[in-house]
């Protein structure tokens, strides 16, 4: 059977790993290659930086699948149909507990989203999608942080459509619903994962506080030490499981 390229990602079956990272920024994608051993670049196209490699001899690749839900969710669809069976998503988020810092570890257990939000509504026309994580692949990375010595909080986040939109009053009401933090890509990647049959998880580091007075906003490569632990916590539990 003849394999038609895909508009998107143009990586060929064999390119993609079973076992994905997919972060927003591709310099992220720079920073977690450094833990593979023969990374290779399988894509660039759309600016959707894609490498493949080998951790521990288990093959894994990281994956750009930029901001937001709709251009993150035609990402994993391709990733799906190039093979991966595991994504997780290791990203930044907006904290929305006082006493949250910048650099803290955040795991979701959950996503909430606006209704008919994220792309969700033209998949799933009046029903919720079911935006919860893979129970034991959680589990297990948040096994892996402990080992590694990391520190997170765990617990439901919030997927936004619209990243200036979220002003203090935004994150008190959030906050007080039960949120721990806000980012925009899980929601989307949970309820995809149950539709496609992947296992799916997010870890996440808090980039700034929301319900801080102290305005703060820190990039890839000021938490460049945070992603390195979260990507080796996710990568030891990919080489646990195929190993």
């Amino acid at each position: 059977m003849s394999f038609t390229e895909l508009p998107h990602l143009k990586a060929r079956p064999g390119d993609i790993a079973e076992d994905v990272i997919a972060v927003g920024d591709p310099g992220r994608v720079d920073l977690l290659s450094q833990l593979l051993q023969d990374p290779r670049v399988v894509n660039e196209h759309r600016g959707l930086k894609v490498v493949t490699g080998w951790y521990k001899g288990v093959r894994a690749t990281i994956a750009t699948h930029g901001m937001g839900c709709p251009s993150a969710m035609i990402v994993f669809e391709e990733l799906g149909k190039l093979g991966a069976r595991r994504i997780v998503r290791v990203g930044t988020t907006g904290g929305l507990r006082r006493g949250m810092r910048p650099g803290d570890i955040v795991v979701a257990t959950g996503a909430g989203y606006t209704q008919g939000g994220c792309g969700l509504g033209q998949y799933m026309p009046g029903v919720c999608g079911a935006t919860s994580p893979s129970p034991v692949l959680t589990a297990r990375i948040m096994e892996s942080l402990a080992r590694l010595g990391a520190r997170f909080t765990a617990g439901p986040v919030f997927s936004s459509d619209a990243f200036y939109a979220e002003d203090p009053s935004f994150a008190e009401r959030m906050s007080r619903l039960g949120f721990v933090a806000v980012e925009m890509e899980a929601a989307g990647l949970f309820a995809l994962g149950w539709a496609r049959g992947w296992e799916t998880a997010a870890v996440l580091v808090v980039s700034d506080v929301l319900v801080s007075e102290e305005k703060v906003f820190l990039t890839t490569r000021e938490l460049a030490d945070k992603f390195t632990l979260v990507g080796r916590a996710v990568l030891e539990v990919f080489a646990g499981s195929r190993g």
